[in-house]
C-alpha cells in the first residue's frame, strides 16, 4: 500500500469516527435549527481563514492552529448535514471546494506573514509562498484537466495531507517548541507539491498525446 493510499485510508477513518461519534449530534440540532449547510460552509471558512490571518502573523501558532482546527471540521458538517436532509446539490458542490481554496490560501497565507514578520526568515517567506501557490496550482491542474475530459489525480500531495502536515507540524512544534518540525514541513510540502504537479502535467500530457493518435488514426 502507498504512503497515499494509507494516510487516505486513515483519514477516511478518522471521519467516519467524527461523523458517527462526535458530530452527528451537531448536525442534527443544525437541521432542526434549520441552517443552511452553505452557510456552515462559509462560517467555517471565515473562521478558519480568522485563526491563520489573525493569530499566525503574531506568532501565536498555537492558538491559531487550535482556532483553524475547530472550524476545520465545519467541513465534515456541512457535508453531512447536505446529506441528511438531501440538500446535496451542484452549487454546494462547487461553494465547498471554492471556499476550500480560500481556507487552503488563508493558513499559508498567515505562515508567509509569520516569516515576513516574527518568524524573521525570507528564505521560509518565500518558500512558505511557494507552497500556497503550488497548493493552489494542484488543485487547478486537476479541476482543468477532468473539464477537458482528463484525469490528473494523484500525487503525494493530496490537499487532505497537505493540511493535516502543515497544521499538525506547527501545532506539535510550537507546543513543545520544535520549530524545525514545522520548518521540516514546509521543505517537504514544496518538494511534494512539485512533484504533483509535475506528475499531473505529464499524465495529461500523456492523454491528449494519445488522444491526438486516436484521432490521426481514425481520419479518413
Amino acid at each position: 500500500m502507498s504512503t497515499g493510499s494509507l494516510t487516505s485510508e486513515m483519514l477516511d477513518r478518522f471521519k467516519n469516527f467524527w461523523q458517527g461519534v462526535v458530530l452527528a449530534p451537531i448536525v442534527d440540532l443544525f437541521v432542526r435549527w434549520g441552517i443552511s449547510p452553505d452557510l456552515v460552509t462559509l462560517i467555517g471558512t471565515l473562521g478558519v481563514s480568522a485563526g491563520a490571518l489573525v493569530f499566525f502573523p503574531q506568532g501565536m501558532l498555537l492558538t491559531g492552529v487550535l482556532v483553524i482546527t475547530a472550524f476545520v471540521f465545519s467541513d465534515l458538517v456541512d457535508g453531512a448535514m447536505a446529506r441528511k436532509t438531501g440538500r446535496s446539490s451542484a452549487f454546494g458542490a462547487f461553494f465547498d471546494s471554492t471556499l476550500d481554496r480560500i481556507g487552503d490560501g488563508a493558513i499559508f497565507g498567515g505562515l508567509v506573514l509569520y516569516f515576513a514578520g516574527p518568524g524573521d526568515s525570507y528564505l521560509y517567506t518565500c518558500l512558505t509562498l511557494y507552497c500556497l501557490v503550488m497548493g493552489a496550482v494542484t488543485s487547478y491542474a486537476r479541476a482543468r484537466a477532468e473539464s477537458l475530459g482528463m484525469q490528473a489525480k494523484g500525487g503525494i500531495a493530496e490537499r487532505a495531507d497537505r493540511l493535516v502536515a502543515i497544521l499538525v507540524m506547527t501545532g506539535l512544534g510550537a507546543l513543545f517548541d520544535q520549530p524545525w518540525l514545522m520548518l521540516l514541513t514546509i521543505w517537504a510540502l514544496a518538494l511534494a507539491n512539485t512533484e504533483t504537479v509535475v506528475r499531473r502535467v505529464l499524465m495529461v500530457r500523456r492523454q491528449a498525446l494519445a488522444a491526438e493518435r486516436e484521432g490521426r488514426a481514425e481520419a479518413p
